[in-house]
């Protein structure tokens, strides 16, 4: 169901998530919600390196990720040195603790409202989405994406308005952003992302 286009560092990890009712129905545990927070004991130790990796592969295709362009794991941790960063449902939550940890960017969309094929590719000139409710737009050339047969839907950075969860969700898309820079490190992040979202629902690779 998803093809993606040869790419030099990029090694991703897409996961498919069935949960047994809408996620609007099962509030994110106190356990999970405590993990958007520093510093704490989680099964993966972030890279110092990390961060530098993730953008030279953003930066292959010509996007420049720095300023309000970043990585949102970047946000992420931003977000919690200012005591910023919430619950929002359960789905999302488990995303921003795996990415928040590993400083790995993790896209998690509802798989519903999007429509085959899908294709991970970089994005070409003058490609935007509105990515917020207030209808703010990212421009996306030269970054990798994922495409429905609507147009560019998600990526490292902000994923698209169109596809994000909400209360209705019953099944997730997710795509950690790794890079073959830090080989075996996507996998590990992978394996701790899915056994947080085994306890509330299943879980398969694609």
């Amino acid at each position: 169901m998803l093809a993606i286009d040869e790419h030099p560092l990029l090694e991703t990890a897409v996961v498919i998530t069935e949960f047994d009712q809408p996620i609007g129905e099962t509030p994110s545990p106190v356990a999970i919600v405590k993990k958007l927070a520093f510093p704490l004991e989680v099964p993966i130790a972030c890279e110092a390196d990390v961060k530098s990796h993730v953008r030279d592969m953003l930066r292959f295709g010509g996007y420049k990720p720095t300023g309000r362009g970043k990585p949102a794991s970047e946000y992420l941790r931003q977000a919690v040195e200012k005591s910023r960063l919430s619950g929002i449902n359960l789905p999302v939550d488990i995303c921003n603790v795996v990415s928040l940890h590993s400083g790995l960017p993790i896209s998690v969309i509802d798989l519903d409202l999007v429509s085959e094929p899908l294709t991970i590719r970089i994005a070409p000139e003058d490609t935007n989405y509105v990515f917020n409710q207030t209808g703010q737009t990212i421009k996306l050339d030269g970054l990798l994406c994922l495409f429905d047969d609507q147009g560019a839907c998600a990526n490292a950075v902000k994923d698209s308005q169109r596809t994000k969860t909400s209360s209705k969700t019953k099944r997730t898309l997710s795509i950690i952003w790794g890079t073959q820079s830090l080989p075996g490190y996507t996998s590990t992040v992978s394996q701790w992302y899915c056994k947080l979202l085994n306890d509330f629902g299943t879980t398969q690779f694609v």
